[in-house]
């Protein structure tokens, strides 16, 4: 697997208990699976990765990282280039952290932190100043919000028959209370029931799945405007501004990331 790594691998030990990589991956790269005896947080500052922990999927745009857990089986697959960083976390650091994988909302300070450590070349914090940047991390990841999923299911009888509905149709625009009327349940119901299964309101779930829905067909060459209307947007324009908001980019920069 090629790459360009910034940083150095790590074989056996951690040389500091917060230690730091960055990589470039470029387009269709495939990670083996793998494991290690300390945490690691994965993100990527520009892309998208799919990473496959303990048999579940993952998404991570730039809004969100993945927290794998010592000792937990991953790959990765890389759809277009990635600015990708790592911070691996001792087992002792990680009592306090997610005992299971999940996808972390990435807080301002927490992605201030691992720009500036890549920025700088920091892989071992080796000052006072440093390592107590690497705590405030730890720290944060302690309060980061924790997700199931980027795209999580459910097998609530209602919910999934909802989601069902909308990975057939990704570009249905029927609303909450129309969808509430197929399934037999209120509005006020229906929309409890999103929140309660999937961690997110029914908008948001129909957002990041429009978005997945999205990456094949640009990897096809498909138009933004012919992709815009597939998916239910009325404009390219309103299709490119919900893509920015998921990955942080337009959907021509994730196609040249592609080549």
């Amino acid at each position: 697997m090629a790459s360009n790594q910034h940083f150095p691998a790590v074989s056996d030990t951690l040389p500091y208990p917060v230690y730091f990589r960055l990589d470039d991956y470029h387009a269709h790269q495939q990670f083996d699976y793998q494991s290690h005896p300390w945490g690691q947080l994965t993100y990527c500052s520009t892309g998208v990765m799919e990473i496959m922990v303990a048999g579940q999927r993952y998404l991570s745009p730039p809004q969100y990282a993945v927290w794998i857990p010592p000792e937990t089986l991953h790959d990765g697959y890389i759809r277009q280039d990635v600015v990708f960083h790592s911070a691996y976390i001792d087992a002792s650091l990680c009592d306090r952290l997610p005992a299971q994988p999940c996808a972390l909302v990435v807080s301002p300070l927490l992605k201030a932190i691992l720009g500036d450590f890549a920025e700088r070349g920091v892989t071992t914090p080796a000052t006072l100043a440093d390592q107590r940047l690497a705590q405030v991390l730890v720290d944060q990841l302690q309060l980061a919000p924790c997700s199931r999923n980027y795209l999580p299911g459910s097998d609530e009888p209602v919910i999934a028959a909802l989601l069902a509905a909308l990975q057939a149709e990704p570009g249905s625009n029927r609303s909450l209370s129309e969808w509430a009327a197929q399934l037999h349940v209120t509005e006020r119901t229906l929309a409890r029931r999103c929140q309660r299964e999937l961690g997110m309101p029914f908008g948001e779930w129909r957002q990041r799945q429009r978005f997945l829905a999205a990456l094949p067909l640009l990897e096809q060459g498909d138009t933004v405007q012919a992709i815009a209307l597939e998916l239910g947007y009325s404009t390219a324009s309103a299709f490119i501004a919900m893509f920015r908001r998921q990955s942080g980019g337009t959907p021509d920069q994730f196609r040249r990331g592609l080549r």
